[in-house]
């Protein structure tokens, strides 16, 4: 058995590791951390965990851990804490010989300055960010099972990358790029704020993060790393608009992506063929040849994607979707974890969602 702790596990983040890797074949969470809660069983602070077992374990249940303020000696661990907090442990971590999934944004961008000028933080360990893999399994496999650390992507630009990468490897599409993301309340967090009290958000929506979402950074640093990989670098900087939305429901994430082609020729077949082929070998992405729901993917790391073409335009459309707290954190950071201690990737993951 493969140990693990879960650092913040009070977060949405954290407690959805929790039920994932309860069911896990190869991991057993030994210790889990919270600072407010610390010296409480999880079952006292979340009554839902009474009966929920820690598979594989000699007896004990989950609901039994008793929260500690600093996670304990196990062979990985899963840090989801707020940025700026999160790297100072991963760095205490790695000291400790324990491998290293942060789901936080801290080791995502791998240029000190663009990190530093969009987190407005002074980064502890900066020799990190420029070895540390960017957590996407469909791109980076080999360098993240090779790793001790890896970057857990965000959630908007996990849905958004996978809808363009094979465009941009292809060379399908030119560097002016929009993007429109809806996401549900839970990617704020578990934190007290006004604007997600059930009064405010419901029968309500709106744009939000107009002036550049954090996520915009990581997505154009691998939509142009997928571009120079392919040998065929963009001519310009990517010129990419990126507006998130907000909407009434506990968890999803649905991304619509625009871009203008650069074959007058092309046609909706052949799209959908590059999509086909560019994802036939990745066990979390579909390709799908109708408009997805973000309920087809709730529960489930699988990322769902529509591929067409605005005949009228010329543009391509792609619209991709999954479940912001599974594919889009803790059910890719599990897949990532995967990837470290050398198991099947789709190991403990749930393929199918829950419906209604």
């Amino acid at each position: 058995m493969i140990t693990v702790s879960i650092v913040n596990v009070t977060s949405y983040t954290g407690l959805e590791l929790l039920r994932l890797l309860a069911g896990h074949p190869e991991f057993v969470v030994t210790s889990v951390t919270g600072r407010s809660s610390a010296g409480q069983r999880l079952d006292e602070v979340f009554p839902q965990l009474a009966s929920g077992r820690n598979h594989r374990s000699t007896g004990s249940e989950v609901g039994s851990l008793v929260l500690t303020e600093k996670a304990g000696q196990t062979d990985l661990a899963f840090v989801c804490l707020p940025h700026a907090a999160a790297a100072e442990t991963v760095v205490e971590l790695l000291a400790r010989d324990i491998k290293v999934v942060d789901l936080s944004a801290d080791f995502r961008l791998h240029d000190v300055e663009v990190y530093e000028s969009w987190y407005q933080h002074h980064h502890p360990a900066p020799a990190l960010l420029e070895t540390t893999p960017y957590g996407l399994p469909e791109r980076y496999r080999a360098r993240i099972a090779a790793s001790s650390l890896v970057a857990n992507p965000g959630c908007h630009a996990t849905t958004t990358i996978l809808a363009l990468l094979p465009a941009i490897a292809a060379e399908l599409i030119g560097p002016d790029i929009i993007v429109s993301t809806l996401t549900g309340i839970s990617g704020a967090g578990r934190g007290l704020k006004v604007s997600s009290l059930y009064a405010e958000q419901d029968e309500d929506t709106s744009a939000y993060s107009l002036g550049g979402h954090r996520h915009l950074a990581e997505i154009t640093q691998e939509l142009e790393a997928a571009a120079s990989a392919g040998g065929h670098p963009l001519q310009q900087p990517l010129r990419l608009t990126f507006v998130p939305h907000v909407l009434p429901m506990s968890r999803g994430l649905l991304a619509t992506c625009y871009a203008d082609t650069r074959k007058s020729t092309l046609n909706i077949e052949e799209i959908r063929a590059i999509y086909a082929e560019y994802y036939a070998n990745e066990p979390f992405v579909r390709i799908i040849d109708t408009p997805p729901h973000t309920k087809w993917t709730t529960g489930t790391n699988t990322c769902l994607i529509y591929p067409t073409l605005d005949q009228r335009t010329g543009r391509l459309l792609v619209v991709s979707c999954l479940d912001n707290l599974c594919k889009g954190a803790s059910g890719q950071a599990i897949q990532n974890a995967n990837l470290l201690a050398g198991l099947s990737e789709t190991s403990g993951l749930p393929m199918v969602s829950l419906y209604p």
